[in-house]
């Protein structure tokens, strides 16, 4: 049964859709790029459709004419293995990605500046040396 990406609400509709249909629950368009079957990120202009016109708002309404509504849940094709190759490449030259992030380093280093002193031994102890009484 298809289902509103954004809310998740049960959509009942019929083929072919209306371009001015929206979702019950949430009130958003349901005859967008975001609900079709050809929707994918990871493809050129976000669609695995060769032939469909370029959308720029993927989530307003359109004109698709070959907007299918996808009944399953949105999965991505991944990455490809050019892109893989690619990204290996990079690392290759650039180094890789950093060890550590900058901002863990920043909040590692501010909470050492915080940090509380440690606690005074307790009285009875041996004194540290220079604080004897000298008494002649």
């Amino acid at each position: 049964m298809p289902v509103c990406r954004h809310c998740g609400a049960a959509v009942t509709i019929s083929e072919p859709v209306p371009r001015d249909l929206e979702c019950a629950g949430c009130g958003r368009d349901l005859r967008a790029c975001v609900h079709c079957r050809h929707y994918d990120p990871a493809f050129n202009n976000s669609c695995r459709e060769t032939e469909a016109e370029p959308v720029v708002e993927k989530e307003r309404r359109n004109f698709c004419e070959f907007f299918s509504f996808a009944t399953g849940p949105f999965v991505s094709a991944g990455p490809s293995s050019r892109q893989v190759e690619a990204r290996a490449k990079l690392d290759a030259l650039f180094g890789g990605k950093p060890a550590s992030s900058p901002s863990g380093d920043a909040r590692a280093r501010l909470e050492a500046l915080f940090q509380k002193p440690p606690a005074p031994q307790p009285s009875g102890g041996p004194e540290p040396p220079g604080t004897e009484d000298e008494q002649d």
